[in-house]
């Protein structure tokens, strides 16, 4: 008698969701254990956040230039700037056909708008405050939208670049969306309008964002996200390749040589 495993092996699409599950769900209970630490005033912690926001303030106070170019950088990469190349993504890929792969990346821009404030007025943790700021922000600081925002665009953006690239687009592409993501993140803490903390729940929190939101979409729309990026692979690849393989045709005037090496 022969025992067979009648069990069903996991499918790519299965491995896809628990993949962004567990994205979820893991970055939901470093958040929870965050925003508890945070509320219950955790010394480690609160020294974590103090020592380091003193320390840059004394820093951008006295070297304006810098901290002014640190501005820029921070409000080019600001939450309006991001979810507008996001919402720019979205319409493309719905101009194209690819429309749940356009709604996936309209949820994720929602999704994490609406996520950041429901946080912020949830917990409503108070900024750093000088006596003499070098910058100004307003709202609640934890999560800090800039680092939730950047952090879901530039994952929402590799995604769409991953089936189209091979291994060193896909190193060069996370190497750039990570430097982005670090250094919006940092440039709060530097100008001194959110924690180091506040930082980390945002990227803590695009975490959930991603992952569920993503979870969601596969439920509701089974494969439809793979057949999407299909889709915008063949709408997108380059119609130089098509003219470079194909035979070349001499012009009607040109002399041919044949194979009996006349001209005609």
């Amino acid at each position: 008698m022969h025992l067979t495993n009648s069990s069903p092996s996991i499918t790519p699409r299965d491995r896809h969701l628990l993949r962004h599950a567990a994205l979820a769900v893991g970055c939901a209970v470093l958040f929870a254990v965050l925003a508890a630490l945070v509320q219950t005033g955790w010394r480690p912690l609160s020294r974590f956040d103090h020592r380091p926001i003193d320390d840059l303030h004394r820093f951008a106070a006295g070297h304006t230039a810098w901290t002014a170019s640190v501005q820029l950088f921070s409000d080019i990469g600001g939450t309006v700037t991001m979810r507008s190349v996001l919402g720019a993504a979205a319409l493309w890929l719905w101009l194209i056909g690819a429309r749940t792969l356009g709604g996936w990346v309209a949820a994720q821009t929602l999704a994490g708008w609406a996520a950041q404030w429901l946080l912020k007025l949830s917990f409503g943790r108070q900024r750093p405050t000088f006596s003499d700021p070098v910058s100004h922000a307003g709202g609640p600081a934890l999560p800090s939208g800039h680092a939730m925002a950047s952090a879901i665009t530039c994952a929402v953006l590799v995604g769409l670049l991953w089936p189209r690239v091979g291994r060193a687009g896909r190193i060069a592409a996370c190497s750039v969306a990570a430097l982005i993501t670090v250094g919006i993140g940092a440039s709060r803490v530097f100008l001194g309008v959110h924690w180091p903390s506040d930082v980390v729940g945002g990227w803590l929190a695009a975490g959930i964002v991603l992952g569920s939101v993503t979870v969601l979409v596969e439920l509701s729309r089974p494969g439809a996200l793979a057949r999407d990026f299909r889709r915008m692979n063949w709408r997108t690849r380059p119609r130089v390749q098509r003219v470079l393989v194909s035979p070349a045709r001499p012009p009607r005037d040109t002399p041919v040589d044949h194979p009996d090496g006349l001209l005609r």
